[in-house]
């Protein structure tokens, strides 16, 4: 049986830092260790230190098929690599216990010819995304921007690209006294009318393509 590391984080010390300039966002933390010991992945919790997310690759890392769970371990959506389409990365939702036929989005990575013949491992400029609306059939376009100036690898912008703003940003977490967390602890700022669940799918499958859990 594998061991389950404590659920709990000591974050609202952190939460309200004037340097995240996060107002009128959703905070979140994402501690980029599994919860699972000798696991990979990683653990998303709210501003009360409280587990909301988490996905754990049970040892495998970056693995072609991961899937984002609730506090209670009920999967969410399952993210699937296409073997057969260089970065490309499809998500599915689930309905309780059963994953839907259909892709909900799918991730494409922005690359030159040439860095796809030498399978480079740095991380992309960026990376496109299509999410398909249940509700009205229509297609929602989103850009993953890679900005290392938030955090190396790990620091994105989700843009819509309708509208050209951000509706999600991961970076550095640091403390009120403006002082930084380590590289694994991260600061997740989503706006307030976005989609928390296809929000944090994107953010998995950034990490996953830049080789980050």
């Amino acid at each position: 049986m594998r061991a389950v590391m404590d659920r709990r984080v000591h974050v609202r010390s952190t939460s309200q830092s004037p340097s995240a300039a996060y107002t009128g966002k959703v905070v979140f933390t994402v501690w980029m260790k599994s919860l699972v010991l000798n696991g990979h992945g990683c653990a998303v919790y709210d501003s009360n230190g409280r587990l909301v997310y988490r996905v754990d690759n049970y040892g495998t890392r970056c693995s072609g098929s991961v899937c984002l769970m609730d506090v209670d371990g009920n999967i969410i959506l399952k993210v699937l690599k296409k073997k057969l389409a260089f970065g490309r990365w499809e998500g599915y939702r689930w309905r309780g216990e059963e994953q839907e036929p259909r892709p909900w989005f799918t991730v494409a990575r922005q690359c030159s010819p040439f860095q796809r013949r030498r399978r480079s491992r740095r991380p992309s400029s960026s990376a496109s995304c299509e999410c398909q609306s249940d509700d009205t059939g229509s297609v929602m376009l989103y850009t993953i921007i890679t900005d290392e100036c938030l955090t190396g690898k790990k620091g994105c912008r989700i843009i819509d690209e309708a509208t050209g703003l951000v509706v999600a940003e991961v970076k550095r977490k640091v403390t009120a006294n403006g002082v930084a967390l380590g590289d694994d602890v991260l600061a997740l700022g989503v706006e307030p009318d976005a989609d928390e669940s296809l929000v944090m799918g994107l953010v998995l499958v950034y990490g996953l393509m830049n080789h980050c859990m």
